[in-house]
């Protein structure tokens, strides 16, 4: 499958956020990707790095026009798209990536399970832990799971996707400059080769208040592989994934059965 991931630089307007958002969209489309994913909180400035902050003007449901909008461009184009977003649902407040098909349709929706708290990453202070778990979902190029940020630091994300059969795990992403960012390099590889999948993951840039997001965008093979790393500059970045080989090296190594 031909994957895009939309390596973006955020503004403090959901507007503008959201018109580079299509803007990559039709970018990903022309350039024959069949799929696109986004950074963590693609439509608004990364709020946690703050303290108890009020960002209900961040806040969206399903039915935000943002939202909707990526509904239909993806109906527009006929292409898969995983926004991550600042959601309500059910009275509560997640991190979350939609799964949205071709048709527009949300497939469904991934919360991130383990919230973070720390210098930078005040996350317990705007999230809800996931009350569904990690999930996978069925897409015409294969399983395909979500594992939000922080959750790919702990084992049990991108294992409980390869467990459900995923063969591509999709890692929105918020990784700041001073991070040991070669270390999460090789935790996303390890992690790859020990649950034989395709792992990407998707990463803002530029300063934004007291920190810069790094960029580094990456694809990691089944086999421990790094076929894809970007720089960190904004940018359209277009993989091919070739997620049979997936397939291939859990039969050749059948670890997730032993």
């Amino acid at each position: 499958m031909r994957l895009a991931m939309a390596q973006m630089r955020m503004s403090a307007s959901i507007d503008e956020n959201l018109n580079k958002t299509l803007d990559f969209m039709n970018r990903a489309k022309a350039a024959g990707a069949e799929l696109i994913f986004f950074p963590e909180l693609q439509l608004t400035p990364f709020f946690p790095q703050y303290e108890k902050r009020d960002a209900s003007c961040w806040l969206m449901d399903a039915q935000a026009p943002a939202l909707l909008a990526i509904r239909e461009k993806c109906r527009e184009l006929g292409l898969f798209a995983s926004p991550n977003v600042y959601l309500a649902l059910d009275g509560k407040r997640y991190d979350a990536s939609l799964m949205v098909d071709r048709g527009g349709n949300v497939l469904g929706v991934s919360k991130m399970v383990h919230i973070a708290q720390a210098r930078y990453f005040y996350e317990q202070d705007y999230y809800t832990p996931s009350d569904s778990g990690f999930r996978v979902y069925d897409t015409p190029f294969g399983k395909i799971g979500i594992v939000i940020c922080f959750d790919r630091h702990l084992p049990d994300g991108i294992r409980s996707c390869a467990s459900q059969g995923a063969e591509l795990v999709l890692i929105p992403t918020a990784n700041i400059e001073g991070e040991p960012l070669a270390l999460f390099e090789w935790e996303v590889r390890v992690q790859s080769f020990q649950d034989t999948v395709f792992t990407a993951m998707c990463n803002r840039v530029g300063p934004e208040g007291e920190i810069v997001f790094a960029g580094q965008s990456l694809v990691a093979g089944p086999d421990g592989s790094l076929p894809f790393k970007a720089g960190g500059d904004e940018e359209l970045l277009i993989v091919d994934v070739p997620l049979e080989k997936a397939a291939r090296e859990r039969a050749a190594r059948p670890w997730l059965s032993l």
